[in-house]
């Protein structure tokens, strides 16, 4: 059944008889300025500005909330259209200040994610570095807030949740039948085997791999777990906090004896917040995302780790100066952060090169072919090294997004795709200024996003209460017309014909994907074989792979570690008709001018065509009053179809996975089949199973139904879209027609309400004013001001 989802915090709610509820409280003051720390004087002006908006509007909602529940509340039955109003005034006033941008660095374990995050957040070693024995175990999510200490928060999965993925641990430990010796060798040196094992150990200790299911479930785990499964830490300052969390989110390689370093209860950790307390580096608002590996084991861990990247609305992917000229990890990462843009919030992807203070000087000049000028020093060849890096890998980069997304794709527009840093650098400075590190230059980049978060959301959020406080204020001095009923039985007749127009255009954006869908399924089925035997079949045999591949059975067609690549069987085979259809399918979704394909600008072009109609009337009738309704009716367009676009980005995860649910559906019963073989010669006996179950499968259209469950979900978007035009605005207009008999005669006198804001409506334009002049002051000072250039201390 397909689930139901409102919009998120914006346009009409539903009709809510618990009317009466108390508005959020205010941040208060001192608490709001704190926000601002991270950002330079200037920046911090104009944030100061729409602050002040965004909170003098709420002030002005929550004067207007409490003037009409009073007016109502003796009324024993209240109209809809006042309910409307009461509900989208709540809506307005407990709307978060700001969504928060997620910034996920996603790479291999050891790439240098958590040395970064310590340098951006100026906390050195704040978080564990991987070194030769540890790595970070889980999602680690960084933030700032107003809190007075720093606090972090380990959530733990559920008592279920760990039943579940102990019950699967056991499984592909237990051996019912004698193995040869060469299949024992291999079994004890399986990827999986080794990795459940140590799983175990971590909790229960050395010898819990021995034991089934039943005897650990009645064991206790070495480690306290608390019945709320979140374990919360405090500490007053930065290293007193990163001891206390060392253990938590950090694995020790065991040791030759096979027991480990410490215990630790990471097995059962889903993920990690950290916030800190108004940090001067990061501002309120971001939150940077450690995501290590490629995936999880467990069900709910590996759900959590493709949600999270799916939510995070820029990737940098973290690669080191070693590793950046390619292998198959920095490969997979690099594809799924791309699959990010296509079915996640990701609009900003860039590769951040770290280590780069790391450098051979002798053989980098034997091997320099670049540049005619000496080179002189240590720190010029990595300069030079850093440039020529951020010129190879952009255009690689860039030939690889142009592949699989859109041409006109904003990602394929931004001025810095590559980043090369040096966290070591950062704090040393023995080769590089602070400024060469690029570490401020990062932060800069996370300044700016938010600030133009902030600039875009206060000025929506100004403009939509504006248009509601103009209706509410009209409706108090409203002259009736006689020919205001034709005017609104017309603009109903108007709406109707352009949602039929909407539908029709719909279906010829969706109607795009269909053939590049058949061509995608051509070429599935002319290759699922060759794909197949190339994740079935290693280079050492089946050495190493016998449980691994149970284990890919056991979780329906994929394999997730923290530590190797990720095994996806059901993704590998339908990844043809991904090839096909991924610059399509970014197409429909993407922003930008109104093309044949792409849905969003044509919701945009709808918006508009409503607005000036809006405006048409307003001309042609030369209503007094009713400019007010144009204005609400104008702003409350807005206010609808910009919650449907947050709709129509959360459907198109659904629609993007659509083909691997399909296919990993059909090849359920196999894979169980599958599982369940132990045994001489066990590993071959599964793969034949699999190969068998596929090839049947294939034969019976398996291909084919995953493309008619693709362009299923495609024909419900389009329905859930209309079905939430059509009623939202209906209840719009029904609001703005004044045929009630005198129904809103007797709401209260909002008019200082209303006055106040048409004045911070009209003081927008003034912050946005005053914050280029801002701007333009700064540059014209830094130019004319003798340029400082810190010397690299000598090595």
């Amino acid at each position: 059944m397909e689930e139901t989802e409102d919009f998120v915090g914006q346009g009409p709610h539903p009709v809510d008889d618990d009317l009466f509820k108390e508005p959020m409280k205010k941040r208060r003051r001192s608490d709001r300025d704190q926000r601002f720390r991270a950002f330079p004087s200037v920046e911090q002006s104009a944030l100061k500005e729409y602050e002040k908006l965004e909170s003098r509007t709420r002030r002005v909602l929550s004067n207007t909330y409490q003037k009409l529940i009073h007016s109502v509340f003796l009324d024993d039955s209240i109209p809809n259209g006042v309910k409307y109003l009461i509900n989208r005034l709540l809506a307005l006033i407990e709307k978060p200040s700001l969504d928060p941008i997620y910034i996920g660095l996603f790479g291999s374990t050891g790439a240098g994610k958590s040395s970064l995050i310590n340098a951006i957040i100026q906390q050195a070693m704040f978080l564990p570095v991987s070194g030769e024995s540890i790595c970070t175990s889980c999602i680690v999510q960084v933030s700032s807030g107003c809190c007075e200490q720093y606090e972090a928060k380990i959530h733990l999965l559920s008592d279920q949740e760990w039943k579940e993925e102990l019950k699967n641990l056991t499984t592909l430990l237990h051996r019912t039948e004698e193995l040869d010796r060469e299949e024992a060798d291999a079994w004890d040196r399986d990827d999986a085997v080794e990795e459940a094992i140590w799983k175990l150990q971590m909790l229960y200790g050395n010898g819990a791999e021995r034991k089934n299911y039943e005897e650990l479930l009645r064991a206790k785990p070495k480690g306290k777990i608390p019945t709320s499964r979140i374990i919360t830490l405090k500490a007053e300052e930065a290293e007193e906090l990163s001891v206390k969390l060392d253990s938590y989110i950090r694995t020790h390689r065991r040791d030759l004896d096979g027991e480990s370093a410490e215990t630790q209860i990471w097995p059962l950790i889903k993920h990690v917040e950290v916030t800190l307390p108004k940090s001067e580096m990061i501002p309120e608002g971001v939150v940077l995302v450690d995501i290590p590996g490629t995936g999880d084991f467990n069900s709910k861990r590996d759900e959590m780790w493709k949600k999270t990247i799916d939510k995070c609305s820029v990737i940098w992917l973290i690669s080191d100066i070693e590793r950046v000229s390619g292998g198959r990890a920095h490969e997979d990462l690099l594809n799924e952060s791309i699959k990010a843009c296509q079915r996640g919030f990701c609009r900003d992807v860039a590769l951040v090169v770290t280590k780069t203070d790391k450098l051979h000087l002798l053989e980098y000049l034997r091997e320099r072919k670049v540049g005619n000028q000496a080179i002189q020093s240590q720190r010029e060849a990595v300069l030079e090294r850093n440039e020529v890096i951020k010129l190879q890998r952009n255009r690689i980069l860039k030939e690889k997004l142009k592949r699989k997304l859109p041409a006109d794709s904003k990602v394929l527009e931004a001025s810095d795709l590559v980043y090369t840093v040096s966290a070591q650098e950062y704090w040393q400075q023995a080769l590089l200024t602070e400024e060469e590190t690029e570490i401020p230059k990062l932060r800069g980049y996370i300044r700016k996003r938010l600030l133009d978060k902030k600039r875009r959301m206060v000025t929506k959020y100004v403009t939509e209460a504006f248009g509601l406080l103009l209706l509410m204020d009209s409706f108090n001095c409203m002259e009736n017309l006689q020919n205001e009923f034709l005017h609104m039985s017309g603009l109903r007749r108007f709406v109707e014909e352009k949602i039929q127009l909407l539908e029709k255009v719909i279906d010829q954006c969706f109607a795009h994907i269909k053939q590049p869908l058949q061509e995608g399924v051509r070429n599935a089925k002319a290759s699922y074989r060759r794909i197949l035997g190339t994740c079935l079949v290693r280079s050492r045999g089946n050495q190493g792979f016998h449980q691994t591949l149970k284990a890919v059975c056991l979780k329906n067609g994929i394999y997730a570690s923290r530590t190797l690549a990720r095994i996806d069987l059901n993704e590998a085979i339908t990844q043809p008709i991904y090839d096909q259809i991924d610059p399509v399918f970014g197409g429909i979704f993407r922003a930008g001018k109104p093309t044949g394909s792409a849905l969003l600008p044509h919701v945009e072009a709808f918006k508009h065509s409503l607005q000036e109609k809006m405006m048409e009337i307003g001309i042609r009738s030369g209503w007094k009053y009713d400019s007010y309704k144009k204005s609400f009716l104008i702003q409350e367009i807005s206010a609808i179809l910009g919650g449907l676009e947050d709709y129509i980005l959360r459907k198109k995860r659904r629609i993007y996975e659509s083909l691997t649910t399909s296919v990993q559906s059909d090849l359920k019963p196999c894979y169980e089949e599958a599982a369940q073989i132990a045994g001489k010669k066990a590993c071959e006996r599964m793969k034949d199973v699999i190969r068998r179950g596929v090839d049947r499968q294939v034969a019976e259209g398996m291909f084919e139904r995953a493309q008619e469950r693709m362009q299923h979900q495609f024909q419900q978007l389009k329905n859930g879209i209309t079905e939430k035009v059509k009623g939202s605005i209906a209840t719009m207009l029904t609001l703005a027609s004044s045929q009630e008999d005198g129904l809103y005669k007797e709401l209260a006198d909002v008019k200082s309400e209303y006055k106040e804001m048409e004045k911070l409506h009209r003081g927008l334009r003034e912050v946005a004013e005053n914050a280029v002049l801002r701007r333009g002051m700064q540059d014209f000072l830094l130019k004319m001001s003798p340029s400082k250039v810190v010397p690299p201390k000598s090595t």
